[in-house]
C-alpha cells in the first residue's frame, strides 16, 4: 500500500492549517495498492520525537475497506475515533513544545471488519489483524 497527502509530502513540512497554530483539522489522505483481504482499515498518527515518549494525535478504526482517501476535516462514514493522548476522540493536530518533531501517519489494512478496542488495546488488536501498512511522514515545527 502506499499512503499519500496532497497537503504534504514525505518528510516535508506540515502547513500550520492542519496544526495547533491554525484551523487544527486533519489533512486530507489517500492510499491505494490495497491487498484483496483487506476488510477494514485502521490509522494512527504519533509523533515519536514527543518529550515524554511517542504521543498519538489520531485513532481511528473500522474504516471502510472499499475506501481510499479521508478528506480534510473529515472522519469516513462509520470509522469510529478512539481517544488519542490528548484524551479526545477526534484529531489533535502539531505542537511540538519545541524543535521540529516527526509526525507518522499510519494506515493498516486488516483482516477483520470492526476492531472493539480502546486506547489501551488498539496496538495489539492492530497488530494481531494487520495484512499491510503504509506509512506517511511529515514534520512541523513552531515559528518563535
Amino acid at each position: 500500500m502506499q499512503l499519500t497527502s496532497t497537503a504534504f509530502n514525505e518528510g516535508k513540512p506540515i502547513p500550520p492549517k492542519y496544526t495547533k497554530d491554525g484551523p487544527n483539522i486533519n489533512p486530507p489522505l489517500a492510499w491505494d495498492d490495497v491487498p484483496e483481504e483487506t476488510q477494514s482499515f485502521a490509522l494512527i498518527v504519533d509523533d515519536p520525537d514527543a518529550p515524554m515518549g511517542t504521543w498519538v494525535h489520531w485513532r481511528v478504526v473500522n474504516i471502510n475497506p472499499d475506501a481510499r482517501e479521508i478528506p480534510e476535516d473529515s472522519v469516513p462514514e462509520g470509522a469510529r475515533q478512539v481517544k488519542n493522548d490528548f484524551g479526545k476522540e477526534s484529531w489533535g493536530g502539531p505542537a511540538p513544545p519545541s524543535g521540529t518533531h516527526r509526525y507518522f501517519f499510519k494506515l493498516y489494512a486488516l483482516d477483520v471488519p470492526e476492531l472493539e478496542c480502546d486506547e489501551a488495546t488498539i496496538n495489539e488488536e492492530i497488530e494481531q489483524h494487520k495484512v499491510a501498512e503504509a506509512v506517511l511522514m511529515g514534520k512541523y515545527s513552531r515559528k518563535k
